[in-house]
């Protein structure tokens, strides 16, 4: 990577965790992430939920008429399957067959349109098995769903209850523990062993590198800034910035942008998630410089990734230039608007 005090030219990034919903308002957050990816991993958690092969394919062809609407032959979706307790070992094998990049695993409950999900890992033993067999990713929201277990603490009990035995019983599963957001994830996936094989990898927001849970309440309740796993202690943002920044390849880039309307978080039930697709390498460039590691950007958002996925690295090169941007109180979605992150702040970071 070229950098210089007011220039950043990288090889081209992914997002490796990203949400585009469905209808009128994937259009909207396409444009977004296209301008800034040439892949990213689609998140299946649509109603109903994205479960078989063919559903994928019918979603993939929703996806590929909206980029030709927009204009953007540049941008390769890359398609997931929904985790459920009735997953069969054929769909897996029917899956690997047809390219699909993942199975998503969302703890029943965790989560926006998580209902479906996995209520015990026990009733995923042959789907899992077939996955390790044929080394298809398993994708983890990383969080168990007991209302006893603090919502600050249900990331590291995962870990224990879950995601270790879960390791132990497939010691050749192929993981990504996404979004993490609590220096015992960071910790666990940095000293995970796995056998001299890349087994697990970890993908971290911009948000969270960013922002602790302070930003949640500043002033009032911030619902823009509501996503889950929720925003932690100080600590724990000290500990991602750290992972990412480590040049360790078990740490890249997933943004987990989650499209919802100013409506829906402003709200008295509002959503989690925060919409980062409009800024996203901004905000990563300005984490990255906050910890003066700029020079550490273009590893974790354009080489782990790919390399953890076993695909070709990008070619194409982009350029950030420091240079301050305005972001917007509000974008289009849809019909409706959107709140972005930094929503009527200045970044020092653009997109040349």
């Amino acid at each position: 990577m070229a950098t210089n005090p007011t220039q950043i030219e990288l090889i081209q990034p992914d997002d490796w965790h990203l949400h585009i919903r469905d209808g009128e308002v994937m259009k909207d957050v396409l444009a977004d992430t296209a301008r800034q990816f040439a892949r990213a991993i689609i998140m299946p958690n649509l109603k109903p939920p994205v479960t078989t092969v063919d559903l994928a394919n019918a979603y993939h062809a929703r996806i590929q008429e909206k980029l030709k609407a927009l204009g953007i032959n540049s941008f390769t979706p890359l398609m997931t399957l929904y985790l459920t307790d009735n997953t069969s070992a054929d769909e897996v094998r029917k899956a690997n067959v047809a390219g699909i990049a993942a199975f998503k695993l969302y703890p029943a409950g965790a989560t926006t349109n998580s209902d479906a999900g996995v209520t015990d890992l026990k009733h995923c033993h042959d789907a899992l098995e077939a996955m390790q067999a044929v080394g298809m990713p398993l994708l983890v929201h990383g969080e168990v769903t007991s209302s006893e277990i603090d919502i600050f603490d249900r990331e590291a009990v995962f870990i224990d209850q879950v995601l270790e035995p879960l390791r132990q019983d497939f010691p050749e599963l192929k993981i990504v523990f996404e979004h993490i957001t609590t220096l015992q994830a960071a910790h666990y996936v940095r000293d995970a062993a796995t056998g001299g094989k890349n087994t697990i990898g970890a993908t971290i927001t911009p948000q969270h590198l960013l922002m602790n849970r302070n930003a949640i309440f500043s002033g009032g309740i911030r619902p823009h800034h509501y996503c889950l796993p929720v925003l932690k202690r100080e600590e724990h943002r000290i500990a991602l910035l750290e992972a990412a920044t480590s040049a360790n390849p078990r740490f890249f880039l997933g943004t987990d942008s989650a499209p919802h309307s100013k409506g829906a978080k402003e709200t008295a039930c509002g959503c989690a998630g925060c919409y980062s697709a409009f800024n996203a390498l901004g905000l990563y460039a300005e984490a990255f410089e906050s910890v003066g590691k700029l020079d550490k950007l273009e590893g974790f958002a354009s080489f782990f990734g790919p390399d953890f996925y076993s695909l070709p690295r990008n070619t194409k090169k982009i350029t950030l230039v420091k240079q301050a941007q305005s972001i917007p109180h509000e974008l289009p979605l849809g019909d409706a608007t959107i709140v972005p992150l930094r929503a009527g702040e200045t970044i020092a970071w653009s997109l040349a």
